[in-house]
């Protein structure tokens, strides 16, 4: 009897516990429901996930092009030219080409010895009143390449200053004597005074044979659009050439700037000719050696 007790007690306490659990869910699942009506779970609006946005594209950086400080030619649109004259200036020979350029109403470039600076000063003053540029082409024409810093940039220098002092223009173009000038030396010019390295494609080699006829047929068979021609102005037979070249040169349809302007309207092209490279100490002493080779007499 006691056994059954026992038995109908636990099986009353399981039934009774079972029953309970069913009606507290029963009674949480109606708490839940009343809570949120059909009417608010209709209104109710999905929940947004946020997405991870994409981080903007980077760009490659590309390096700028290095500056071009060293020019022999240009490459331009249209039959445009830069004749350039040398060594001087000269107190006879630099006048009587003046009177050319301007009856032709042509600007050329001179590189100027900073020494015929100092000796011919009103015709440098002469040189820039009539429009023309100048610039610079050492003091004395030694060949810088064999020069140490302090000699190159005495050089240069003085005849920088006597330049600005004589004619009120500061120069911003260079040619070095016999066309040697080291990578080095031209960037540091650059650094220095601002200075581009002018070289040349028409070499009208008047120094060395001093004959006009062969001045003028050098240049008109070899000048092309973009070209920087070579000549020096301290030469009778070179200014005995300049008329009848300049007139073949226009006849031919060139126009005449300076070699700032041309390189004003350089476009960075492979070049229709070869240019002529900077020379090597062997190849500058194989065509002259001083100034004096330049500037002396011809042999009669």
């Amino acid at each position: 009897m006691r056994g059954v007790f026992r038995l109908d007690v636990c099986g009353t306490l399981g039934h009774i516990g079972a029953h309970m659990i069913r009606t507290a869910f029963t009674a949480a699942l109606a708490l839940l429901t009343s809570a949120v009506s059909p009417q608010t779970a209709a209104k109710a609006k999905p929940a947004v996930v946020a997405r991870p946005t994409a981080e903007p594209a980077v760009e490659p950086k590309v390096a700028a092009p290095a500056e071009r400080i060293t020019f022999a030619q240009c490459n331009v649109e249209g039959p445009f030219i830069a004749m350039t004259f040398d060594d001087g200036p000269h107190a006879t020979q630099t006048p009587r080409l003046l009177k050319m350029l301007k009856e032709r109403n042509i600007h050329a470039t001179f590189f100027l010895v900073g020494q015929c600076v100092a000796q011919n000063p009103e015709i440098a003053k002469q040189i820039v009143e009539e429009g023309h540029e100048v610039a610079n082409h050492s003091w004395s024409h030694p060949q810088l390449t064999k020069l140490g810093e302090g000699s190159v940039r005495e050089q240069l220098q003085k005849t920088h200053d006597v330049i600005v002092q004589t004619t009120g223009v500061t120069p911003t173009l260079m040619r070095p004597p016999f066309g040697a000038f080291t990578t080095g030396q031209r960037t540091w010019s650059r650094a220095e005074w601002g200075y581009k390295c002018i070289l040349w494609d028409v070499d009208s080699l008047d120094w060395q044979h001093r004959n006009p006829a062969k001045t003028e047929s050098i240049i008109m068979a070899n000048t092309r659009p973009g070209s920087i021609v070579l000549c020096h102005d301290i030469h009778k037979t070179t200014i005995d050439a300049m008329a009848a070249t300049l007139d073949g040169l226009i006849k031919k349809g060139f126009r005449f700037v300076t070699v700032t302007e041309l390189i004003a309207m350089h476009k960075e092209a492979a070049p229709k000719s070869k240019p002529v490279k900077s020379l090597t100490p062997a190849e500058a002493a194989g065509a002259a050696t001083s100034f004096e080779d330049i500037a002396k007499p011809a042999a009669q």
